[in-house]
């Protein structure tokens, strides 16, 4: 099955060289190539890359840009590790070694390493920039970063709290400072980006000072089909006492746990909406103790900041679900948070009514340009 193709004409662009940038998902592949902040082109597929595929997937998309100079390559890599801290061109040697950390990342690595090799086949004499999600949350506070483990574990295996979304929270605090005609070093917010995946980030002046996604893309709040945290106690409990491989376990966390675990039927939560709405109760808990635990872990999150001067809604979920918003935000009183005053908007901007003591703002994710913009501050150009 091959990518849709939609086309964003950019007139003023049509003649110069652009970034194509690569974002692998968990269930998704997106390809644009983005010229001065607008997408000139783009190709998206709501599926999970297959590995084997990378090659066709690209190959076709290039194929239509024969006529187009591409000058970089921005990878997305949702995890770094600690191989990639920070948005680096890739070499040979750093690609080997993140072929070594795949296991942090199952479902996201993988078909993204895929690319990144199709792509330096593919176009071998331009740089290729690795951008790591968590690269965003590499300066967390010691006592936000550290697990409470033995010191013999952390040490020997790397562990602590690396975070991710870091490409969509960099966006989305750029654009809630400009929506709010504040300078971002001023700013206190809280940030969630609610998708496939989903997350919270706590932001100061900027930097990010707490998250709930932790060592792995696994932890924090259900997901579509993550679980998310849940009592270690009880995964021990399953893997000595429930006759689970860690194969298995593995497999139910990450695939078959989240909205779509408590649903029986669905991850995503347009389709659990209309669901709950004819009358499907387990669509309607899934819903429920989705907003129970995203509230939570902006209420957690909150902790960590003195002042809310926003609360900003991020991801495919955030963007263009208003009842998940409004569950979420009835939820958080105590913060001052009120539910919004419109169900929707068809750009960035608040939803919240005026005047509200906290500010609730909604903002498309655009993941493409933050990576393009990412790249070209590495090789140290400007976008034109």
């Amino acid at each position: 099955m091959g990518l849709a193709f939609g086309e964003q004409a950019a007139e003023s662009a049509a003649e110069s060289a652009a970034v194509l940038t690569v974002n692998a998902g968990s269930s998704s592949l997106r390809l644009d190539l983005v010229q001065g902040g607008c997408v000139l082109d783009s190709a998206h597929a709501e599926r999970a890359v297959d590995p084997s595929s990378a090659r066709e997937e690209l190959a076709r998309f290039l194929g239509g840009h024969f006529d187009r100079d591409v000058r970089a390559v921005a990878h997305r890599l949702v995890h770094g590790g600690e191989v990639v801290r920070a948005p680096a061109v890739a070499d040979d040697e750093t690609v080997a070694a993140l072929r070594g950390v795949t296991s942090l990342a199952p479902l996201h690595l993988p078909p993204a390493l895929a690319l990144l090799e199709a792509a330096r086949e593919q176009l071998p004499a331009v740089p290729h920039v690795l951008c790591p999600d968590t690269a965003f949350h590499a300066g967390l506070p010691e006592e936000a970063a550290v697990y409470p483990l033995p010191r013999e574990w952390r040490e020997r295996h790397g562990l602590r709290r690396y975070g991710f979304h870091g490409l969509s929270y960099g966006w989305a605090a750029d654009r809630a400072a400009e929506l709010l005609g504040r300078p971002l070093a001023e700013l206190e917010l809280l940030v969630t980006h609610l998708g496939g995946g989903c997350s919270v980030c706590a932001l100061s002046g900027g930097r990010s000072v707490d998250t709930s996604m932790g060592f792995t893309p696994l932890e924090g709040m259900p997901m579509s089909k993550r679980s998310g945290s849940v009592d270690p106690g009880m995964l021990v409990w399953l893997l000595s006492e429930g006759g689970l491989s860690v194969a298995e376990l593995g497999e139910g966390l990450e695939r078959h746990s989240g909205l779509l675990g408590l649903s029986g039927t669905s991850g995503d939560t347009r389709e659990l909406v209309a669901a709950e709405r004819a009358g499907d109760e387990d669509a309607g808990l899934a819903l429920r103790v989705f907003a129970h635990r995203v509230a939570r872990e902006i209420a957690a999150a909150a902790t960590s900041l003195p002042r809310i001067d926003a609360l900003v809604f991020t991801g495919e979920i955030g963007w263009d679900q208003p009842e998940v918003r409004e569950a979420v935000c009835r939820r958080l009183g105590l913060l001052g948070v009120e539910p919004p005053a419109r169900d929707g908007r068809g750009d960035d901007g608040p939803v919240s009514a005026d005047g509200a003591a906290v500010p609730v703002l909604v903002v498309q994710v655009r993941e493409e340009l933050q990576l393009a913009r990412e790249c070209l501050r590495v090789l140290g150009e400007e976008d034109s």
